[in-house]
């Protein structure tokens, strides 16, 4: 489901990317090979990982980790390691400082397990300085760097899973909306 429309005389397409990295997967690469589309800007939930973060403290996805194999099918010869794009990533620092929000820059988690049999897996991550998980951003990010175009993930967070702090999902449909407002300010 999408809608196109203008937004102070810009256009601007919002579009469901579906649930995990398959689905983000498959339409991402539609859009960036099949429609022309230079810049994806992914927001979303996510459950903190940094015990800096907090309830509706807006993360900007500058990397993100996964334990995902789908980087995999580009045949690296390494590990490669997906990153946004430094324009729209500079443009959304530059758009929450202006806008005086509270936010975080760094690698996300973007994992294909929602529930896990490993109650330790998040603190490894943490260790490793990682702020939040997600499920959609790895897979962007590679389409994008394979495609040759910008993708960048916004984030607000939604839960904590070391604290038990949680939002409503009457919260998370009407109260996030600082990402977006940073959102419509890039490209």
């Amino acid at each position: 489901m999408g809608y196109t429309g203008t937004y102070k005389g810009k256009e601007i397409s919002v579009l469901g990317s579906g649930l995990g990295i398959p689905s983000i997967g498959i339409y991402s690469y539609e859009l960036f090979n099949f429609y022309g589309v230079e810049n994806i800007i992914r927001i979303g939930s996510a459950g903190a990982i940094s015990t800096d973060l907090h309830i509706g403290d807006v993360v900007i996805g500058m990397g993100a980790c996964t334990d995902s194999n789908y980087p995999s099918q580009f045949g690296m010869p390494g590990t490669f390691a997906p990153i946004a794009s430094y324009p729209l990533l500079k443009q959304a620092v530059a758009a929450a400082e202006e806008l005086g929000y509270n936010y975080s820059v760094g690698n996300i988690l973007s994992s294909d397990v929602f529930y896990t049999e490993d109650p330790d897996c998040l603190k490894k991550w943490q260790k490793m300085g990682v702020l939040a998980v997600e499920m959609e951003s790895a897979g962007l990010y590679c389409n994008a760097a394979r495609a040759g175009k910008n993708a960048l993930c916004l984030l607000t967070i939604s839960d904590c899973p070391f604290t038990g702090e949680a939002t409503t999902a009457e919260e998370r449909q009407t109260k996030f909306t600082q990402m977006m407002e940073i959102a419509l300010r890039l490209g």
